[in-house]
């Protein structure tokens, strides 16, 4: 087992110790804004190292408890691992203790303590009714039994008890996964003179290393990391689950505000609309509308949208998960299982939270039927949703089909070796039944195609690909035929592609009169009309006539001398016999002209063919027989 990584929040309502129970275990004040010193308030999320042994390593972030405050309070505890939930001996559960509450459970997080502070302002007889009574009011949420512990940060009462607890609750807690892309969701952003800009973070997941090439999404800023910082101490990496500061090269301050944020592959959905389960908060003072405006807070990010439902228009407090979608003004980066909080912008209120059970959400018809079908996704074991990501996206990465499908690489790689799955390129997937749904449509394109032009040799394979590159994306389609050809279905000549059944001739209900002009032509011997004349009186229309010319001329029927002049093949070859039984080695123009009977207005044309064909060439005057 490597070591393992945590990060823990301070949560609760404004002034009931968060800051001083954080400086009482860490030694460190977190409020560092002078604005924070002055009004005795935290503004910002502040951040402290806990712990640290060759195991484990812990840090601390103390969240705002004003309302003012919910936005940086959500961005602070957006990726923490466990909440100790902080509620004063001498007032109790207070309004914004519940809204917190509220939003720990909406964030998914499931292990927390109660630390009951300032312990010392309450008489001991009163101690045990206090602490019964702020359980109490807990029951029904997140926090309903956890542990509890009464401490003081002035006199430090109870700080022993409180770490061995912090200590055993990780324990029982799974660390974040290493393995696979970074993503580091920015909370801060500042200038560091002689050194650019910094950001900083909670890890959600896989590593980072100095000297790495990252993105800033969803703005696809590109850049590198110069320097990694975990608290304040320089580092080669950091990792899952840790606080870190970045360096970035060639950023700007503005290009990596809070919301951004810093990855290290393109696997990561860029998205405005996602398919969620959302659950309202209790007390809702207000109904929550059809595509009513709403704030979204997801990771760091607070954008403006709207909610859509599609199995009714309003909704008040409802304890059921909702199935729904968001719509956002602008790009957020996430993928399935990410968490999200959900406020009213005015009255400022939280109505509810969830998670994304789709980051490509489509347009869906209202009704039951959208419902059933986001409900299967909700449900959806890691083989549907592998499936249901390529029936999506034609083909993908491993890597990527591991974020839109909310499931580690590992068991990606190990459901993509099922029957269901074909490897189309060096690191590219598809669903088998996009292959053979890829199949039958190239091979309907080219049985319509063969209907159509049934004299033409075949349909050029660049046409076909991108006729179906705009459903089955390219390299599903190259792959596609690519594999037709190999398995004999298609033939493959220099550019064309044609079906192997396929048998090229005149259209049934042409080919008598496609005979007759051919007997006139074959008639009229070397002293020929213009082709055009042949079909004109033969009555073969005219959209027929440049495929029928290409067909007679491929299957060598009739011999193109130049634009205007053909010859039926017979008299051609008829006329290479002569040609080369009355002439020595070479001959002259003069010689063609009596051998052939034949003015310069055909004689011409007809040597210049044969030098086209290489059966002769021109030296001057004469012409050499080559074959």
């Amino acid at each position: 087992m490597g070591k393992k990584y945590f990060t823990i929040g301070m949560a609760g309502h404004i002034d009931h110790g968060k800051t001083s129970l954080t400086k009482a275990l860490t030694n460190i004040d977190t409020d560092r804004l002078k604005e924070e010193k002055e009004r005795q308030i935290s503004i910002e999320p502040g951040f402290a190292p806990l712990y640290e042994d060759e195991d484990m390593e812990v840090s601390v972030i103390d969240v705002p408890g004003h309302e003012r405050f919910i936005r940086q309070m959500i961005a602070g505890v957006a990726g923490i691992d466990l909440v100790i939930l902080v509620v004063a001996a001498d007032e109790g559960v207070m309004p914004q203790t519940k809204e917190h509450l509220q939003i720990l459970g909406f964030l998914g997080i499931e292990k927390g303590i109660v630390a009951i502070s300032k312990a010392d302002r309450v008489d001991e007889e009163f101690i045990g009714l206090v602490e019964e009574d702020i359980l109490a009011e807990l029951e029904g949420t997140v926090f309903e039994g956890s542990p509890s512990v009464l401490v003081d940060s002035l006199s430090l009462k109870g700080m022993e008890e409180l770490k061995m607890l912090i200590e055993g609750e990780l324990k029982e807690i799974k660390p974040r996964s290493a393995a696979g892309a970074f993503r580091l969701p920015i909370d801060q952003a500042f200038t560091v003179k002689g050194q650019g800009t910094v950001v900083r973070g909670t890890v959600y997941e896989g590593s980072v290393e100095e000297g790495q090439q990252l993105k800033i999404m969803p703005s696809g800023i590109e850049t590198r990391a110069r320097q990694i910082q975990v608290h304040r101490k320089q580092a080669e990496k950091a990792f899952a689950g840790q606080r870190a500061a970045i360096n970035l090269s060639g950023v700007a301050k503005e290009d990596a505000a809070r919301g951004q944020v810093l990855v290290s592959a393109d696997s990561f959905t860029v998205t405005n609309v996602f398919d969620a389960s959302i659950r309202t908060a209790e007390g809702l003072e207000s109904i929550i509308k059809q595509r009513m405006p709403v704030k979204c807070h997801i990771g760091t990010a607070e954008v403006m949208g709207r909610i859509v439902f599609f199995d009714r228009n309003e909704l008040k407090e409802d304890k059921e998960e909702i199935l729904c979608q968001i719509r956002l003004d602008e790009e957020v980066v996430t993928k399935r299982g990410d968490r999200f909080i959900l406020r009213r912008p005015s009255p400022a209120e939280t109505i509810g939270g969830g998670w994304v059970i789709d980051p490509h959400g489509q347009k869906y018809k209202f009704g039951k039927h959208t419902v059933e079908l986001l409900d299967r996704k909700k449900q959806g074991s890691p083989h549907e949703r592998i499936s249901g990501a390529l029936r999506m996206n034609s083909s993908l990465k491993p890597s990527e089909l591991a974020h839109l499908a909310g499931v580690d690489e590992e068991t990606v790689l190990l459901v993509l070796q099922e029957d269901d799955f074909v490897k189309i390129g060096q690191n590219d997937f598809a669903h088998s039944e996009m292959v053979q749904a890829a199949s039958m449509d190239a091979e309907k394109k080219l049985g319509e195609f063969h209907s159509a032009y049934p004299m033409r040799k075949g349909i050029p394979k660049a046409e076909l690909v991108q006729s179906l590159a705009g459903i089955y994306g390219k390299s599903l389609v190259d792959f596609t035929v690519e594999k037709g050809i190999i398995d004999g279905k298609w033939v493959k000549e220099e550019q064309w592609l044609f079906s192997s059944s396929f048998e090229r001739d005149i259209p049934k209900s042409w080919q008598k009169r496609a005979e007759n002009m051919l007997e006139q032509l074959k008639k009229d011997g070397m002293q020929v009309q213009y082709l055009d004349d042949y079909f004109s009186k033969s009555g073969i229309p005219g959209d027929l006539k440049a495929d029928m010319i290409r067909f007679l001329t491929d299957t060598g029927r009739i011999e193109p001398i130049d634009g205007q002049y053909y010859y039926h093949e017979d008299i051609f070859t008829d006329a290479i016999e002569k040609l080369k039984s009355g002439t020595g080695i070479s001959f002259e123009v003069g010689e063609a002209k009596d051998l052939l009977g034949l003015s310069r207005k055909y004689i011409i044309p007809l040597l210049e063919r044969l030098d086209d064909l290489q059966l002769t060439e021109r030296e001057g005057n004469k012409r050499i027989w080559k074959k």
